[in-house]
């Protein structure tokens, strides 16, 4: 508000210019025209009025300066209208100056060629209405004899007509009149020579009223200008204060330029008004016309003095304007310098961690320097933004007190910030030094071990080796001085700053192991000593198995980090890396007797460095996902590089990143975590994997990403955007490579594993990384699996409803259905179709594998979808004649028969042991159905009969599902039939005498020939003959029994039969499906009664066939009826 007042003020000091009223003595001020009480005609007004020229004012003075009014000879004068009269009078009363109005005026009426009785009113009519102060009144007499006899009569005997205040003169003559005018403030028709335009006259006039009443507008329209001005409040932020300083700009240059028409104007009115003097210097000027050039300079004065006024006004204005702009960009700057500071203040403030490990130590502060270089952007911001308001105040801003202030707490934040950072870094040197000791004192203790471990017994028994290996003992003690811990609480002292639980826990184990270490080599140098003190027996040596020797050591991850790390005194000392050290012990072990301490220490020095390689190789690998999404996909977002981005990137960050940064939150809050709880354990590291094996899924749904990923770099890789942010991250490799990392990584758990593991034998975990192996190779099967299963087109139902995908590849096909073209069936034998299969859990599917052009994942295969099989219906047939790699899958008893050709065999018996766990879990599933029928049945039977004690009928569909995981022992019916008949096959049992259990095959080793259960497809093809062995399963009667009798089970032709089971006294028991009798049959009987009609069940294993619908109900037909 004081702002806004000061404003004000300087607004009205600015626009108080001077008035002059009307009747103050002296000429016209320059606003007289423009500051009148009652405002005056403008010739404009009666324009028309004063064409008629029946009064004008030539500019001529009287002897005492009196202005002259002239009537000329106006022979309409008397029809004049008054108003029109009263005008005219007003408005030539007017033009003089108040002080020669006021002296009075001097009418001349010229009325030489009128008549008296014209002349009589019109005197009368100009004495009764003359606006002004008369001084003296000359009128000129008609000319004529009669008339001017006439006017000196009738004007002595009408005196008292013309009774006025000032003498009313009659004039006979011009020359009469020239004795009280002078003939040089006269016209020409009176004789005079004044020169008199009255056209000149009246366009002067209208031009010089116009430019007045400009003049007035244009300071009206300043002062209103200027009072906006000083009432405007100052906005709060940049952008308003833009608008409003953009708007008043705008306004205040349309006002200048008003202005400068306005003083273009009077110029031009200047110009001409001194014209008559430019073209002729002996020209005379009458006193009107020097007062319309003086009016004309004097209102030209006004304009530029209002103009300078107004610019000096501007110019404050603007100042101030300005500085507001500057305050509130630095206001804002400060806002959100301050802002940024804050969180960089808490960001730091967070960085509690000291660190694990040299490693870990080593990554905290290449992450703290990361951060110091990235917010320094900010801290040099604000330090400019303080120097900024520095210089607004030595150029003495108005708002000093705010933006002192602000820049003592920006310079307060920044020394706040560069504070911290240098006490972080402080404290994480202190704790690098504190590993790198801890480190060196194992690396040290590790060293001894070796040492210990690679002496060889043999040698160390005579003096003269025993003195040696005294020697190398007594050299290496001597090096602890440099490499190990020796005061603990000088420790404990000097790195307190530091020292939190676990960091306290691990120099405490750490210094417990050097003391360990020092205690085995002081047992050693004892013995040494012992042994080189006297001369004992040599010890004849054993040499080691010739396969030993030729024994070469497996490679093992890290050895290349044992290398690298070990320092030049350790290396001397060292045979090698951990991998050869583990190679020479088992060459030698064979011929000496060590430790099993030492042998144990060995190995764990071999699982930390595995260790050391798996926490190693999981932080880069944290890094550079967060380097990938902080680099790449953070910035994809950010509106400074979306000039980069092309059209085809735009929205596609999902695509082309995938569930990255799913992923790498995991590792980084969790999974990582978890490891370096192992770091003192290595052995337990499988745990780890165990625990988040379902997290571990998210890489299923990157790699089904990948390919359209990949799709999208290979369209985009040559986009600015890439290179830019390749270039700030300064990447040696593209970003495709690093998309790739996630892939390398999960496949690289797998190796770390196994190499874990094979030292991890005999310890406690070995259970758990077994465990962690298989399940991490299980998810990378069903990684590999999901790829190829995504790749399917063309099938019209859901793929998880088939269940879980059990196998999938690709093999050759030959056909040979019972129903087609013979011709057909000859050529399918000859030509294979190459087919990619999976197998689920509920069928298997063919596909024709599609090979891609392109590179990488876009040169991935799709397979177009052709056939799919319900396992309920599907039986196989292990081996075919003539090929060691070829089995059969058929389909509805043979109807269809798929010859499937494997690449290897090994590849076949997998497939074909898959299938048969397929088939045998249903038929169990199957057994176990019918089990819980039989149950319910037999407890629903009020008296046990023959005919009502034998097996029920399957029972509903719906019910095979709900009743598949139930487990029931099967149900005896002994008691319930005949003495002279064998029992009934149990309710849960449909195999023959001679079948076993389903656990018969896997404790056998598989089904055997001599199990057969079904004739042989092998047979069938052979086309074999003699009687028909019947077996388990469904037939058509083709002719009728002729046995009756109340016990008999009578058969008529056209009966659809179940044959259950034989006896060991050659019956079969038989179910009639038609007449629901159920009985015993003789096998002569029974195959007489049956023919050649043919069961519904079959699977075959070289004359051994497996199905799983013996005992199901028919399955629902669900399959495709497309063509394989």
């Amino acid at each position: 508000m004081a702002e806004k007042g000061a404003s004000r003020g300087a607004a009205r000091r600015f626009w108080s210019l001077p008035r002059k009223r009307r009747g103050a003595p002296g000429r016209h001020k320059p606003d007289e025209i423009m500051h009148q009480d009652i405002v005056p005609l403008c010739a404009a007004d009666i324009q028309e009025q004063l064409k008629k020229r029946f009064a004008y004012l030539s500019g001529g003075r009287g002897q005492d300066g009196s202005p002259v009014i002239t009537f000329p000879d106006y022979p309409a004068f008397s029809e004049i209208p008054d108003k029109e009269f009263q005008n005219v009078m007003t408005y030539l009363t007017s033009i003089p100056s108040l002080q020669d109005a006021g002296i009075g005026f001097i009418l001349v009426i010229d009325r030489r060629q009128d008549k008296w009785t014209s002349v009589k009113a019109s005197v009368l009519r100009i004495a009764a209405s003359f606006p002004a102060n008369l001084q003296l009144v000359l009128v000129l007499r008609p000319t004529g004899f009669f008339q001017r006899t006439l006017s000196d009569i009738a004007f002595k005997f009408n005196r008292d007509d013309f009774k006025m205040k000032v003498p009313v003169m009659m004039l006979s003559s011009v020359p009469e009149l020239h004795g009280y005018i002078d003939k040089s403030q006269l016209t020409e028709d009176l004789g005079g020579t004044l020169d008199y335009c009255h056209s000149t006259w009246l366009g002067h006039r209208t031009a010089i009223e116009s430019f007045a009443l400009m003049v007035k507008q244009t300071a009206q329209m300043l002062q209103t200008f200027g009072t906006e001005l000083a009432e405007t409040e100052l906005p709060n932020d940049v952008q308003s204060t833009s608008l409003v300083l953009s708007v008043h700009t705008e306004k205040k240059a349309k006002a200048k330029e008003d202005l400068q028409l306005a003083l273009k104007e009077g110029n031009g009115i200047l110009e001409s008004l001194r014209e008559p003097l430019t073209e002729s210097t002996s020209h005379s000027v009458n006193q009107d016309q020097l007062d319309n050039q003086a009016t004309v300079q004097r209102l030209l004065a006004q304009l530029n003095e209002t103009e300078a006024a107004f610019d000096e006004f501007w110019a404050k204005h603007q100042q101030k304007l300005e500085q507001c702009l500057q305050l509130r960009h630095f206001e804002q700057g400060f806002r959100e310098v301050k802002t940024t500071l804050d969180s960089m203040s808490q960001k730091i403030a967070t960085f509690t961690d000291v660190g694990n490990s040299l490693a870990h130590v080593q990554h905290l502060l290449k992450d703290l320097t990361s951060f110091e270089e990235k917010s320094s952007v900010a801290v040099d911001r604000a330090r400019a933004l303080s120097l900024e308001g520095q210089q607004l105040i030595e150029n003495k801003h108005y708002a000093v007190d705010s933006i002192h202030p602000k820049c003592e707490e920006l310079q307060h934040l920044c020394d706040h910030f560069a504070t911290e950072i240098t006490r972080r870094r402080g404290l994480l040197s202190k704790s690098l030094e504190l590993h790198s000791l801890l480190e060196m004192s194992m690396k040290w203790c590790d060293e001894g071990i070796f040492l210990l471990a690679s002496q060889p017994v043999d040698k160390c028994q005579s003096q003269d080796g025993a003195e040696a290996a005294l020697q190398e003992i007594e050299k290496f003690l001597e090096t602890g001085t440099e490499n190990k811990i020796q005061e603990l609480n000088k420790i404990y002292k000097e790195y307190e700053c530091i020292l939190n639980q676990d960091l306290l826990e691990h120099v405490q184990k750490v210094f417990q192991k050097q003391e360990s270490t020092e205690e085995m080599f002081h047992r050693r140098q004892a013995s040494l000593k012992k042994l080189a003190a006297k001369q004992t027996r040599p010890v004849q040596p054993v040499a080691p198995r010739p396969e030993a020797l030729t024994k070469s050591p497996s490679p093992s991850p890290g050895s290349w980090r044992s290398s690298e790390n070990s320092s030049s005194e350790g290396g001397a000392l060292r045979r090698g890396p951990y991998r050869r050290a583990k190679s020479e012990m088992s060459e030698t072990r064979q011929g000496r007797t060590s430790s099993t301490g030492d042998e144990e220490e060995s190995l764990a020095i071999l699982r930390r460095h595995v260790m050391n390689e798996l926490l190693d190789t999981e932080r880069a690998y944290v890094e550079e996902l967060l380097c990938v999404l902080e680099g790449y996909a953070a910035e994809m977002d950010n509106p400074l590089m979306a000039h980069l981005i092309s059209t085809g990137l735009q929205n596609k960050k999902s695509i082309l990143f995938g569930n990255m940064e799913e992923i790498y939150h995991f590792h980084n809050r969790i999974f990582l975590r978890d490891l370096e709880s192992c770091i003192d354990c290595p052995e337990l590291v499988g745990r780890c994997f165990l625990e988040r094996m379902e997290e571990f899924q998210i890489y299923e749904k990157y790699c089904q990403n990948k390919p359209r990923s990949e799709s999208l770099w290979r369209q985009c890789s040559d986009c600015p955007f890439f290179q830019e942010c390749q270039k700030k991250l300064d990447h040696k490799l593209s970003l495709d490579s690093y998309l790739l990392k996630p892939v390398q990584r999960i496949t690289k758990y797998q190796l770390l594993l196994k190499e874990m593991l094979k030292y991890s034998k005999n310890c406690e975990g070995a259970e758990d990384l077994q465990e962690a192996l298989s399940s991490i190779l299980g998810i990378l099967k069903a990684v590999n699996d999901s790829m190829h299963l995504i790749a399917i087109t063309g099938y019209d139902g859901n793929l998880s409803d088939l269940g879980k995908l059990l196998m999938q590849g690709s093999f050759s096909v030959w056909t040979d259905h019972k129903k087609g073209h013979t011709k057909v069936k000859e050529l399918a034998r000859f030509k294979p179709m190459q087919r990619h299969l999976f197998l689920h859990e509920k069928a298997v599917l063919f596909c024709k594998k599609r090979e891609e052009n392109g590179e990488g994942y876009e040169k991935a295969p799709s397979y177009s979808y052709k056939r799919s099989l319900n396992m309920t219906a599907v039986g196989i047939t292990e081996n075919v004649k003539g090929d060691a790699k070829k089995f059969e899958i058929w389909y509805n008893a043979r109807e269809e028969v798929y010859i499937i050709q494997a690449p290897t065999p090994e590849i076949k018996a997998a497939w074909v042991n898959e299938i048969r766990k397929v088939l045998t879990s249903q038929l169990q599933a199957c057994r176990e159905a019918s089990q819980h029928r039989a149950l319910e049945q037999s407890h629903s039977l009020p008296l046990p009969t023959p005919s009502s004690t034998s097996p029920t009928k399957g029972g509903n569909p719906r019910n095979v599902k709900k009743l598949e995981d139930r487990k029931t022992d099967p149900l005896s019916l002994e008691g319930y039939v005949s003495s002279s008949l064998p029992k009934p096959p149990d309710k849960g049992k449909g195999w023959s005498k001679t079948s076993h259990s389903l656990e018969a095959p896997e404790e056998d080793g598989g089904w055997s020939s001599a199990e057969e259960l079904i004739n042989s497809s092998d047979a069938e093809e052979d086309g074999g003959v003699g009687p028909k062995k019947l077996v388990p399963g469904k037939y058509t009667v083709v002719m009728d029994d002729g046995k009756e009798g109340p016990d008999a089970l009578a058969m008529r032709t056209g009966d659809m039969v179940e044959v259950v089971e034989e006896s060991a006294e050659g019956l079969w028991y038989v179910r009639d499906l038609t007449s629901s009798k159920e009985g015993w049959v003789p096998a002569s009987s029974l195959s007489t009664l049956l023919g050649k009609s043919s069961s519904a069940q079959c699977l075959s294993s070289s004359g051994k066939t497996y199905c799983a619908r013996q005992l199901c109900p028919e399955p629902a037909k669900i399959l495709s009826p497309e063509p394989v």
